[in-house]
C-alpha cells in the first residue's frame, strides 16, 4: 500500500510517500512551485500509477466539515482564500494539479465551528482553530506515542495548539489568538489602532506580530527564524523574542492542560522551533513552566500524519480524531 500525505504549510510544500514502513520525503519552496509542475516532481519519487491514496491539506480547509474526496470538494475546501498569513499561489497549484490528474486523493477539513467533535463552547468562541495540517499532526502523535489525551503544541513560524479528549479534537488556539510563533502572532492594541490608521492591514499586522516583532528582525521565512534563534546569546532583542515565545506558548499550553483528567496530562510538541534542541533547548524550557510530560515529534509531522490518515483510511477507518471520513 502507498499512501501519500501533503503539508501545505507557510514555508513550502511538504511531501510523504509512504511505502508501507518506507517513507520517503521531501520539500518545495511555495516559490519554487511557480516554475515546476508538482506531480513531474512527485514522479522522481513514485511512478504515480502505484499510489493507492493521496491526503491533501489546503489553506484554512474551513469550506468542509469532513475529510472527502477531492471530486466532492468545491473551492478547494475553503469559503475564502482571504485571511491570516501570505498567498504566494504554490500550493494552489499543487491542489489544480492533483485534482485534474484523476489521481485517488482526500481533502482534509481544517477545525472550524463546522466540526462538530469539537467542544461546542470552542465553536462559540472561535470561527477558527487550526488549518488541515494540524489534523495530521495531531494523527501523527496520536499513532506515534498511542496518546487519546494530550495537548499539542505545534510552534513554528506561527504556533496553534489543540486539545485531543478521549482519541477526539476538542478544541485550541489558532496562530490569531494566543501565543505568538517566530513570524507570525495575534494583534494587540497598537497594532488595532496601527490598522484603524490605516498604516498597515490586519492580515500584514498578523504576519509580523510574533518573535520578529520582538526582535526587530524579518528577512523572509526561514532566514528570519535561523537569525533570531542564531543570534539568541548574543543579542538581546533576540534573545527576549525567544524566551518571550517560550512563555506565551507555555501559557497557552497551560490554559487547556486543566481540560483533560490529571492522570492523563501529556503535551506533544511539534514544528521546527517547539522540538529544537540546538542552539536552545525549547522542550526542556517549556518544561520549567508546565507540569506536565513533555514529548517531543520529530520529522516533518503534517506530511506524514497525512499518509498515516490516507493509509487508515484505505484500511477501512471512517473517524480520524472525531472527523467524519466520507470515502467510497
Amino acid at each position: 500500500m502507498i499512501t501519500v500525505g501533503i503539508d501545505h504549510g507557510t514555508s513550502g510544500i511538504t511531501t510523504c510517500i509512504k511505502d508501507d514502513d518506507k517513507k520517503t520525503i521531501f520539500k518545495l519552496k511555495r516559490t519554487e512551485l511557480k516554475e515546476k509542475s508538482y506531480l513531474e516532481e512527485l514522479k522522481k519519487h513514485i511512478s504515480l500509477e502505484n499510489i493507492d491514496l493521496i491526503a491533501l491539506t489546503y489553506s484554512m480547509g474551513d469550506g468542509i466539515n469532513k475529510i472527502l474526496p477531492i471530486e466532492k470538494v468545491k473551492n478547494r475546501g475553503v469559503l475564502s482564500i482571504e485571511g491570516a498569513g501570505e498567498k504566494v499561489g504554490g500550493g494552489t497549484k499543487v491542489y489544480d494539479e492533483i485534482k485534474e490528474s484523476g489521481l485517488p486523493a482526500i481533502v482534509i477539513p481544517g477545525l472550524h465551528r463546522g466540526i462538530e467533535c469539537l467542544d461546542e463552547r470552542f465553536r462559540a468562541l472561535y470561527s477558527h482553530i487550526a488549518s488541515p495540517e494540524k489534523v495530521s499532526i495531531a494523527y501523527y502523535a496520536h499513532k506515534l506515542f498511542g496518546f487519546n489525551d494530550f495537548v499539542l503544541s505545534d510552534i513554528s513560524s506561527n504556533t496553534v495548539t489543540l486539545l485531543i479528549k478521549d482519541g477526539r479534537i476538542s478544541g485550541g488556539f489558532d496562530a490569531c489568538i494566543g501565543a505568538i510563533g517566530m513570524l507570525h502572532g495575534p494583534i494587540d492594541l497598537e497594532m488595532i489602532r496601527d490598522i484603524d490608521t490605516g498604516k498597515i492591514t490586519a492580515n500584514e499586522a498578523f504576519s509580523k506580530a510574533g518573535a520578529v516583532k520582538i526582535a526587530k528582525l524579518y528577512k523572509g521565512v526561514e532566514n528570519t527564524k535561523e537569525e533570531i534563534i542564531n543570534n539568541y546569546f548574543n543579542d538581546e532583542n533576540c534573545r527576549l523574542a525567544v524566551d518571550s515565545l517560550i512563555l506565551s506558548v507555555s501559557m497557552e499550553i497551560n490554559s487547556l492542560i486543566p481540560l483533560l483528567d490529571k492522570n492523563k496530562r501529556k503535551v506533544v510538541l511539534a514544528g521546527s522551533i517547539g522540538t529544537l534542541r540546538n542552539p536552545i533547548d525549547i522542550p526542556k524550557r517549556i518544561k520549567e513552566f508546565v507540569d506536565a510530560k513533555i514529548f517531543a515529534l520529530y520529522g516533518e509531522s503534517g506530511a506524514i500524519g497525512g499518509a498515516l490518515i490516507a493509509e487508515d483510511i484505505l484500511k477501512g477507518k471512517r473517524n480520524i480524531l472525531g472527523i467524519e471520513v466520507e470515502f467510497k
